[in-house]
């Protein structure tokens, strides 16, 4: 028995499980299986697994004739890439904007339209680079972020997020390909003595108030951000950057693709989330589940305490290194309110803390005295 002497559900069935490649082949078998294998329930199911696609799009968002069509499209637009890498990097997007939707729309309102071959080539003439697969696929969804609103510059909704300590602010956006070119060859790389480095181009950083940025090695695929002393810390191990120009097999990933994938999902399980201070919203980089930082409850009141490394002001030529955090204490009622000798109070007030920092298991402070008076 053949699959020409299927009935047509199991004909879908086997069509729908060996995928649109092998789906594409059947059909130059027969008549029967071409018209079997152009069901638009066959190329719907095709177009939600490899493009999270739910109606007939094209790349650029327009309605295509089909979900074939659709899907026809988005492979021929996308012909000089892998397609597992596309269908990886535009599922790290999805994750990104589905969560931005859900928690931070005013964020997801500044990502920009993806950029064009043209305009990527166009890019590497100009600074003479050549972007890793994935670097150059991630631009081709999404080209970063607007750096400005119609009240100015708007240092508070960067993609990447930051932080703050004390007068230390930072908020991270990912800059669009022209900005990327014109910081590259002007502003952050002069003056913070990377201009030798060729190979570097700025892709993020923080637009205003503390200086942060993150520089891409365009011939190894590694994302590093700088300490004060201009030392470049990789953000992932080079182990997992691999086969960042190679256009053949499914094994590529470079150091932003990998970086930004984490951080999504960083985002979705709530390890790192929106705060909001002064009416001002953004995403903080401080940990808000264990282990990444620690919990405790006494007497009905949590006490949250996270940390994040500043690289940006950090200077690891030092004797010894000097390595800076940032640290975040937040402390809330717990439902059943603050219990003290069996009463419960619905409310309470902070009036001395006691703060042990510790650093690989040797006490470097001991803060014990008259806290900032607040309510919890």
């Amino acid at each position: 028995m053949g699959l020409e002497d299927a009935g047509d559900l199991v004909l879908h069935i086997v069509l729908s499980k060996i995928g649109p490649e092998n789906t594409a082949r059947v059909a130059c078998v027969s008549k029967r299986l071409k018209v079997s294998a152009s069901e638009e329930s066959l190329w719907s199911i095709f177009c939600s697994n490899d493009l999270n696609i739910s109606t007939p799009l094209d790349p650029h968002g327009d309605p295509a004739p089909s979900f074939k069509r659709a899907y026809q499209l988005w492979r021929e637009s996308f012909r000089m890439y892998p397609w597992n890498l596309v269908k990886r990097v535009r599922l790290c997007w999805d994750n990104l904007k589905q969560w931005l939707t859900l928690n931070f729309p005013e964020a997801k309102a500044t990502l920009r339209k993806g950029v064009t071959e043209d305009d990527l080539q166009e890019f590497e003439t100009s600074l003479k680079v050549k972007l890793p697969l994935p670097t150059r696929l991630l631009y081709r969804f999404v080209d970063g972020q607007e750096l400005s609103s119609p009240n100015g510059l708007d240092g508070s909704l960067g993609l990447i997020g930051g932080y703050s300590a004390y007068s230390h602010d930072v908020n991270v956006y990912l800059l669009p390909l022209k900005e990327v070119m014109r910081e590259t060859k002007e502003s952050f790389m002069r003056d913070l003595g990377f201009s030798s480095r060729l190979d570097l181009i700025v892709m993020a950083a923080s637009v205003v108030a503390s200086l942060k940025i993150f520089l891409l090695d365009c011939t190894t695929g590694q994302l590093f951000t700088g300490t004060s002393n201009r030392q470049l810390l990789p953000c992932v191990p080079d182990a997992l950057v691999r086969s960042v120009h190679d256009t053949n097999g499914d094994q590529q990933q470079d150091a932003m693709l990998l970086w930004l994938e984490e951080h999504g999902r960083r985002l979705q399980t709530g390890t790192i989330n929106v705060r909001q201070q002064n009416n001002v919203k953004s995403i903080s980089l401080f940990p808000e589940i264990p282990p990444l930082c620690s919990v405790s409850v006494t007497n009905g009141v949590q006490v949250r305490a996270s940390s994040v490394f500043i690289p940006e002001i950090s200077n690891l030529r030092d004797q010894p290194p000097a390595y800076w955090y940032a640290y975040s204490i937040r402390m809330s009622l717990m439902p059943e309110g603050c219990i003290l000798n069996g009463t419960h109070h619905s409310s309470c007030q902070l009036y001395w803390r006691h703060w042990v920092i510790r650093a690989d298991n040797e006490v470097i402070d001991n803060v014990n005295g008259e806290a900032v008076i607040g309510k919890v």
